[in-house]
């Protein structure tokens, strides 16, 4: 064997153990609280026990997975969802004209922004394949009885078939989550005692018999519902004379209504509906008003905070890559004085004077201690704001993609940095839950993970490792923020700032 060809070999096998060493860690990060294994998700989609069919039409007796064409039409509880999009899709469409008159924008490579094809979801060669299953119990703050939420997320995959009568899987760039109540407070144990939040922790920790608690399997079967999650690429844009590379992600949420027995359009989640409000004095005045009263700015600080619906937007579009800094491709741009060409909604002077408010209240901010920590806050509560933060694109589960040639390899990225970062939290939360504790649901900015104390993130990406998220020293003072000033970087690296960031730069290798 020549020397070069041994150092070829060597560097293979030194890159597959770095790849291997990346798997089992994150393998670990997941264990007991999200279903990432490819071989138990190719057995839960293809002996469908956990497809989409099954789950909201149990009675039904086919075995072949529905394709999109007919689960839509055939599954009257989804009949809302494709239009809402469609409708989604024609206003992308107007606005993107109207903001580059000059560029064309359609389906194919012969347009200057790619639009993902509709007719996906309308085809007998596609169907929604299940890629994970998450466990949200950190959630459970929203709706205590249920003890939090179950995510099933699937992937939208074509299926072409090859001159050799096989089929060929191409994994299309949308996700489709059905979120579930994590316990149904009619579930009984074996003894015939309820099923209580620590019951389910200590299943999902100990993985012991979690699947007998998804779903329900007494009538109504509907019981566990809650909402479904979409999240679609919506079109790819490469750099142009007008703009940056670009890649737009739709965010759509569809809440079940047990009376209607259908996903009815909704808003989403703290997503902030930016634009109606700095158009609305009264919406204006409103949103400040609440969003600073010191006990939601509490629960705004600790990342619970529920923003009332009025001032929500039923639909997010999430430009990727939004950069480190404010900008108009963030969601909350805008809305802080100084920010773009309007007034905002926020001056620094409200909030230090509510910062200030909270304090003598009595309240511990344990993350907004500034006006950036304010701003980026308000930035990463949204839907949007989240998505863009530490991403796969806009993306935070693509899912597993089990249908691979070699489907082992394809868990090394199941999921984004942010998701894997905040592994510890969630596991510390079902923790507490096991132990009949009342758990602590506070979080952190989006951008570092909350470690709860643990050291199993130190020095990886997900903390203070390479490429890791960290805070600038101000020009003037040379202090850090005193939002992120225990956003530092690990040994033998600096924060080091990334384009035209400030504030928030990336730990890389020391030069000098």
């Amino acid at each position: 064997m020549s020397r070069a060809l041994r150092i070829l070999v060597a560097a293979v096998a030194l890159l597959g153990g770095v790849v291997s060493l990346f798997a089992a860690e994150n393998t670990a990060l997941t264990r007991g609280i999200a279903i990432t294994d490819p071989d138990l998700l190719r057995k839960l989609d293809q002996n469908n026990t956990l497809t989409i069919p099954r789950l909201l039409s149990p009675e039904r007796n086919a075995d072949v997975p529905l394709t999109t064409e007919l689960m839509f039409v055939s599954l009257p509880q989804l009949k809302e969802i494709v239009p809402a999009i469609d409708a989604e899709f024609e206003r992308y469409i107007a606005r993107y004209k109207a903001t580059y008159p000059g560029e064309t924008i359609g389906v194919g490579e012969g347009f200057d922004a790619q639009l993902f094809d509709l007719a996906n979801l309308r085809s007998h060669d596609t169907r929604f394949v299940l890629a994970g299953i998450v466990n949200r119990m950190d959630r459970a703050y929203v709706s205590e009885g249920s003890c939090g939420e179950i995510r099933l997320i699937y992937r939208l995959t074509r299926f072409d078939s090859g001159p050799d009568g096989g089929k060929t899987a191409t994994r299309l760039p949308m996700t489709f989550n059905l979120v579930m109540k994590a316990r149904d407070v009619r579930q009984t144990d074996g003894n015939g005692k309820s099923i209580s939040c620590a019951d389910v922790a200590r299943r999902w920790l100990d993985n012991a018999d979690w699947q007998d608690l998804i779903g329900s399997r007494l009538p109504p079967h509907d019981a566990m519902l809650d909402r479904i999650e979409t999240n679609i690429q919506v079109s790819v844009a490469p750099k142009s004379t007008l703009h940056d590379f670009r890649s737009d992600y739709l965010l759509k949420v569809f809440k079940y209504d047990a009376a209607g027995k259908t996903f009815e359009e909704s808003t989403l989640e703290n997503q902030i509906d930016r634009d109606r409000i700095l158009a609305d004095d009264v919406l204006r005045r409103d949103f400040k008003t609440w969003l600073l009263a010191p006990d939601h700015l509490r629960e705004f600080d600790r990342g619970t905070v529920l923003i009332p619906e009025k001032f929500l937007a039923k639909a997010a579009v999430v430009p990727t890559p939004a950069g480190l800094d404010a900008s108009a491709l963030q969601p909350e741009f805008g809305m802080m004085q100084g920010e773009g060409k309007g007034d905002g909604v926020f001056t620094d002077n409200d909030v230090v004077s509510a910062l200030k408010q909270a304090a003598a209240r009595g309240v511990d901010m344990q993350n907004v201690r500034s006006v950036a920590g304010f701003q980026r806050r308000l930035n990463d509560v949204t839907c949007a704001g989240c998505h863009q933060t530490r991403g796969i694109g806009g993306f935070h589960f693509p899912g597993v993609d089990w249908l691979a040639d070699k489907p082992s390899n394809s868990t090394i990225v199941p999921a984004s940095p942010h998701f894997f970062g905040d592994q510890l939290r969630r596991r510390d939360i079902l923790t507490a839950f096991a132990a009949g504790k009342h758990p602590d649901f506070s979080r952190g900015f989006a951008s570092r993970p909350q470690t709860r104390g643990g050291s199993e993130l130190a020095g990886t990406e997900y903390q203070d490792g390479w490429g890791a998220h960290c805070s600038l020293q101000d020009a003037g003072s040379g202090t850090r923020d005193e939002s992120f000033t225990s956003w530092s970087c690990a040994n033998g690296l600096t924060c080091q700032a990334a384009a035209a960031s400030r504030r928030i730069g990336m730990c890389f290798i020391k030069t000098r």
